[in-house]
């Protein structure tokens, strides 16, 4: 795509990357065949096609954001599909990324948005303030419908109905005994999150276990936090940065004390991670340091697979519906770790027809766009339905949030399953599962129910 800006505004880093991005652009249209927003909406504005003319319009001529552009943007998911599809390169992250930062240095958002806003960016990334939040939901359930029917105040009735119904007790970090010296076979520290140690704490116990009984010692590093995910979809680069640089301290620290990997175990974390050599690029106190943590973030199956397992202690012999996060698949390039890795333990895969589109649970995508998302949740659960699974399993717990009410079937994270076929405990998620073919049909009569 030609473009034409000023030598002034190339002088910007910031400009100079997105122009390059932009200029990679043929406008084939392979990106619209596999971007959910365009297949489910069909507009044109609405695909990443689309949004590189009105994200390289907005920037050539250093003009704010208007009501179009923030529009089409906020519709975006960052599922990232349109970079596993487009056979240029175009970088359509980083790109979508600086235009997000600009909208929210540029334009003014209606008062109900930037309170909501500003409450997940407050809330969600601390967890003694979100398990709180989780709390009270309870009191205002009740008052969804009416929220509902205000179109500014949506995003709170997603919220509301969005909040589990029961929330796990909380309970203390996973502890992990250090290896024998003659059986240990690596040193990690594992990301425990914000969200997900609030609502799936037992993904993490099912981590340390795992990585224990393997002979892999897991630290927890004190003083890191939210990886900075949310805010940065959010174009809040500031906060983003912020996390980002407190979570480089804290684990550079630990890789001086000899580390062989940083393990995460929501994908959409990883994605993020994996990013921050990018991110704090321009930061020279930084700008190293974050490319070493960036090289040693793995997602949890894509280092259970470089390990030599044993074979397990059992087979399960369920049928799994293996649903990949758009994070995992498009963001980290990881699509035959985490289904090897359950095969190799007994479990029956299956993959759902459109694998390649969103859930639309997109970090905070669904509060923010509930109508779009909710679309995109009941086409996922569908295909899910289809496979006639007994479970399903994902490796992010924004997936298992969106999915779980509607899916007709247990949804568990991967490693929980790999946990339990090496010797860990049944997935409390599983506990209910005790007739296979019961469940599978109770999948078929949902299929059929919605058409």
């Amino acid at each position: 795509m030609q473009t034409s800006f000023t030598l002034a505004q190339l002088a910007d880093p910031h400009v100079a990357e997105s122009e390059q991005i932009v200029r990679k652009c043929v406008h084939c249209g392979f990106c619209t065949a596999t971007c959910p927003t365009y297949v489910t909406l069909g507009n044109e504005l609405d695909s990443p096609r689309g949004r590189i003319y009105l994200i390289k319009d907005m920037l050539e001529n250093g003009r704010p954001a208007d009501r179009q552009i923030v529009t089409h943007i906020d519709r975006c998911l960052s599922c990232l599909a349109c970079m596993t599809t487009c056979p240029s390169g175009v970088h359509y992250m980083h790109l979508v990324d600086h235009a997000r930062a600009h909208i929210e240095q540029t334009y003014r958002r209606p008062l109900p948005d930037r309170l909501i806003r500003a409450v997940i960016a407050r809330v969600l990334p601390y967890p003694a303030r979100f398990r709180a939040a989780l709390k009270l939901a309870a009191l205002g359930r009740p008052f969804a419908g009416l929220l509902e029917r205000v179109r500014p105040l949506r995003p709170l009735a997603a919220m509301l109905r969005l909040a589990p119904q029961d929330l796990p007790a909380t309970r203390p970090s996973p502890a992990s005994p250090a290896p024998k010296t003659e059986t240990r076979r690596g040193r990690v520290a594992l990301l425990t999150g914000c969200a997900q140690s609030v609502l799936a704490p037992g993904i993490n116990e099912a981590t340390v276990r795992l990585l224990t009984r393997l002979g892999v010692e897991v630290v927890l590093p004190a003083g890191e936090g939210c990886c900075g995910a949310l805010v940065h979809h959010m174009g809040r680069e500031a906060e983003a940065l912020a996390a980002a640089r407190r979570n480089v301290d804290v684990w550079t620290r630990e890789i001086e004390r000899g580390l062989d990997a940083i393990v995460i175990t929501a994908s959409g974390c990883g994605t993020t991670i994996k990013d921050y050599g990018f991110m704090l690029r321009l930061d020279p106190a930084y700008a190293d340091k974050a490319k070493r943590v960036s090289a040693l973030a793995k997602d949890v199956t894509e280092y259970l697979a470089a390990l030599d397992l044993p074979a397990p202690d059992a087979s399960p012999g369920l049928t799994v519906a293996y649903h990949s996060a758009c994070s995992m698949q498009h963001g980290q390039k990881i699509t035959r770790q985490p289904k090897e890795l359950l095969a190799r333990a007994g479990f029956s895969i299956r993959e759902p027809r459109e694998a390649h589109l969103c859930c639309g649970s997109a970090g905070t995508y669904n509060i923010l766009q509930p109508e779009i998302s909710a679309r995109l949740r009941d086409r996922k659960v569908k295909n899910i339905a289809a496979t006639g699974a007994t479970v399903v399993a994902t490796g992010n717990i924004g997936c298992i949030t969106q999915i779980a009410d509607g899916a007709g079937m247990p949804i568990v994270h991967t490693v929980e399953l790999l946990d339990w076929a090496y010797g860990g405990p049944k997935p409390v998620a599983l506990e209910a599962v005790r007739d296979a073919a019961g469940v599978r049909s109770g999948a078929a009569a949902t299929v059929a129910a919605t058409g």
